[in-house]
């Protein structure tokens, strides 16, 4: 595998869909080793086939599981079969991370939950990803946990039925959680020499995200509702506006200087000595009013030509972007992986690390997401030292699949 900050790292990955498999994306692009265990009973991760009608309906690498599987390797096996649960307690000595997103009590039916592999490496960090935590076997889906969180009914247009985000939100935060229990377990390891258990689920994650919407129920004992894009706190920010050549832009004005610069470019001196808007709190009861205003006349004015005055004036503003618009900006084209596949084919895909440091680069672009099944011989024969015959035997037994045999 390419080097990287995390190159003597191993990680056995045995979590699908999105949020189990974005840390071990992150994690390999990094430098570390990822072993994506997929289910020889299905044929691989579900997502694989989880495609849009303009995709290759032959690949097995879909548009959605292209988002969190470069830079790994895909081995297939049943575990299930006692051979093939044998391959991953042989293996797990070799290993520093196990990801899983199983139900609570799966893992233990299938012999591969902490325990069980704390005592075959006492090292290993087992990060363990449900829906509600250990106490509930629910299985956790985004739409379902959004919902219950509180997102859905908060998200949308004011007075429209609730509406799901349009990214799997949940699975997001619970992913970017493991990814910061990780680190400190590999920094407890390190002065302990000992592993960790790691417990993530996705409501836990939503509720702690819910930020100020929580407290303005908690604190204020108001229960958010749906305001489409305004602020509940703040206004103007985050309310969509069309310009005269009808594009949108967003405002985000945080302070009283920032809003009297923004009525000085719009060409309304007096808007922001007007009573009902000399501050915040009074702009934030009277936004009905003040809105319709901004409307009026944002409106007289060209996109281009006010958003290079507000940036000028440091009046926080952005025009609304569709994803060509967004992959053309300059700040993002850094963020764009490209590689050639196997079958030459150009593959596009955006880096899991929105960070930097000083003393590291992370420029590398990691290998395509793997084929289903593509590295199990190789995998078996570099970590365990399987023959040729014996990798044969098992693909004979159903036990193991390799798409190069």
């Amino acid at each position: 595998m390419s080097a990287g900050i995390l190159h003597d790292i191993k990680v056995l990955e045995l979590a699908n869909v999105l949020a189990g498999p974005g840390v071990g994306a992150m994690l390999a692009e990094l430098g570390a080793t990822v072993i994506k265990v997929e289910n020889l009973q299905t044929k691989g991760d579900v997502t694989r086939t989880w495609k849009l009608p303009s995709e290759d309906p032959e690949t097995d690498v879909s548009a959605y599981f292209s988002c969190v599987n470069w830079g790994k390797q895909s081995i297939a096996l049943d575990l299930q079969r006692p051979e093939g649960l044998k391959i991953i307690h042989q293996a797990i000595q070799h290993f520093d991370i196990v990801l899983v997103s199983y139900k609570p009590g799966d893992a233990e039916k299938l012999s591969v939950d902490y325990e069980t592999l704390r005592q075959l490496n006492h090292k290993i960090i087992y990060a363990h990803l449900t829906g509600y935590g250990l106490d509930n076997d629910r299985a956790g889906y985004d739409a379902i946990i959004q919902a219950e969180a509180g997102f859905t009914l908060i998200n949308g247009e004011r007075d429209c039925k609730p509406v799901k985000m349009p990214v799997a939100l949940m699975d997001i935060l619970a992913g970017h959680h493991m990814k910061e229990a990780i680190f400190l377990a590999l920094y407890n390891r390190l002065k302990t020499g000992t592993g960790d258990y790691i417990d993530v689920s996705l409501f836990r994650s939503g509720i702690v995200s819910l930020a100020n919407q929580a407290t303005n129920w908690l604190v204020g004992n108001c229960i958010p509702k749906a305001m489409g894009s305004d602020h509940p706190n703040i206004v103007p920010y985050g309310t969509v506006y069309y310009t005269s050549d009808n594009k949108p832009i967003v405002l985000a004005v945080g302070t009283n200087t920032q809003f009297v610069s923004l009525c000085l470019i719009l060409g309304d001196e007096s808007l922001a000595q007007d009573q009902r808007y000399v501050n915040n709190f009074e702009r934030v009861k009277n936004r009905k009013s003040l809105h319709q205003t901004l409307k009026e006349l944002i409106a007289k004015k060209e996109r281009s030509f006010l958003l290079e005055s507000l940036q000028n004036s440091k009046v926080p503003a952005g025009g609304v972007f569709d994803m060509k618009d967004v992959f053309e900006q300059e700040e993002a084209i850094p963020l764009l992986m490209q590689r050639t596949t196997d079958e030459g084919k150009q593959l596009k895909g955006v880096r899991s690390i929105a960070f930097s440091m000083k003393d590291h680069t992370f420029a590398t672009v990691p290998e395509t997401p793997p084929h289903y099944g593509q590295h199990t011989a190789q995998v078996l024969e570099e970590i365990l030292g399987l023959s040729n015959e014996e990798i044969q035997s098992l693909i004979e037994k159903n036990v193991i699949y390799d798409r190069n045999y």
